[in-house]
């Protein structure tokens, strides 16, 4: 990619108003991972149907090299990554510990920098409330 495509690529139309609704909102990208499709299928449903996250992609399978209780492990993942508010991290993490089957399941948050102002509205508009 050449520099001025670069250039364009990360050029916000509108600067201004996107980083006051970054600082308002704070949306946020949680990263989860499950052992199976259909533990992320019900993990998925569960967060956007109680306004947790707006929306849940399923990446698919993974594979996972981890140390766990002193040894080096392998095994099949699914990856999730749920669009949603830092002010619902809290609450995802405690949603996602209680449906799902790992003992220390992986939940977390990886910051937005910036990005299409409609889109990180409709976050918003689709979470519920902070309790």
């Amino acid at each position: 990619m050449d520099r001025r495509a670069a250039f364009v690529l990360f050029l916000p139309c509108k600067s201004l108003k996107i980083d006051a609704a970054l600082r308002n909102m704070k949306p946020i990208l949680l990263y989860i991972t499950a052992d199976s499709q259909d533990e992320a299928e019900a993990v998925s449903r569960a967060l956007v149907q109680e306004g947790l996250a707006a929306c849940v992609n399923i990446l698919g399978g993974i594979q996972s090299f981890y140390r766990w209780k002193g040894e080096v492990r392998q095994g099949a993942e699914v990856a999730l990554i749920a669009k949603t508010r830092a002010d619902l991290i809290a609450s995802v993490t405690d949603r996602v510990k209680s449906l799902h089957n790992y003992t220390c399941p992986c939940v977390v948050a990886l910051p937005i920098a910036g990005g299409n102002l409609d889109f990180l509205d409709w976050i918003a508009a689709e979470t519920r409330d902070a309790t």
